[in-house]
């Protein structure tokens, strides 16, 4: 039976470089984003349902997320419709990795985990973090948002301080080497606890 480590934080705090570190360790990643980014391809499973309620964000049949978010800026109620259509479908794709992967450890990168409540799905969670300062000139050095874009995006997310405290594992990714170390320790850890179980 593997064992399911959620993997979270706030944007920029470096969980991709994290999730790699798992995965260099031999875990199995599934990452929400990349699902989402699945799901609105050409052909994707969101593709039917969200063309039905917003013909206009469809674009070669495919979901423009440009127009998803001009559609969401300008309609209050317009994501809460999108949630109820994406979220069980990125569900589903979870569960199928989850019959589908064979390591022993897999780990679910989930910028929304508390927010979304996955977190019951899951053995244990592990919360990615670093200083706030230093979260905010990683984000605006990648040249891909606004300082008002970033702010927005915090605003959604649930504080730090929060996610950190409903954690069982913190780490911290100030280097890629410290952070390394903390992912080697935490695998120690369930992988002793599943050879004793």
């Amino acid at each position: 039976m593997s064992f399911l480590l959620g993997l979270t934080g706030s944007i920029g705090m470096g969980k991709s470089t994290t999730a790699s570190i798992f995965a260099d360790h031999g875990c199995d990643i599934w990452n929400a984003d990349a699902a989402v980014h699945r799901l609105y391809a050409q052909d994707g499973a969101a593709v039917a349902p969200l063309r039905q309620l917003f013909p206009d964000a469809i674009q070669s049949d495919a979901v423009d997320r440009a127009a998803l978010r001009h559609i969401i800026a300008a309609d209050p109620t317009a994501l809460p419709r999108i949630e109820a259509i994406v979220h069980p479908l990125v569900r589903e794709n979870r569960e199928y990795f989850k019959q589908m992967s064979k390591a022993d450890v897999l780990v679910f990168d989930i910028p929304l985990l508390f927010e979304t409540g996955a977190e019951v799905e899951m053995n244990a969670v592990a919360c990615v973090f670093i200083d706030a300062k230093e979260q905010r000139r990683r984000v605006l050095a990648r040249g891909t948002m606004t300082a008002v874009q970033f702010e927005q995006i915090l605003a959604k997310q649930m504080p730090i301080a929060d996610k950190l405290a409903r954690a069982d594992y913190k780490i911290e990714t100030d280097t890629k080497d410290h952070a390394a170390q903390q992912v080697r320790a935490i695998l120690t850890e369930i992988r002793e606890g599943q050879n004793h179980a």
